[in-house]
């Protein structure tokens, strides 16, 4: 159980979100990148805490789009790689 514990604040830690020490600096492609990879995460970590968001609203425009949808599709595209290859050694 501690060690459960343990995983679970880890995971909330790297939860994206405004960041108030940055300043007035705007996300770009690489806050858009590390976001979308930890996109899972931070969508559960966000429907318990209103503070946390998935998506940086002060961003640059489209780079932090870009890197946003390439953590996303880099993280979804496993899994469903991996089962249409799975599907293609049965037969």
């Amino acid at each position: 159980m501690p060690a459960l514990l343990a995983v679970a604040l880890v995971l909330a830690a790297c939860a994206a979100g405004p960041n108030a020490a940055a300043g007035p600096d705007q996300a770009g492609f690489w806050s858009g990148l590390w976001h979308g990879l930890i996109t899972p995460v931070t969508f559960i970590v966000s429907l318990f805490d209103d503070d946390v968001s998935v998506y940086e609203v002060v961003n640059n425009g489209n780079w932090y789009d870009f890197g946003f949808m390439l953590g996303v599709s880099t993280i979804f595209s496993g899994t469903a790689g991996s089962a249409r290859s799975a599907g293609r050694r049965r037969s």
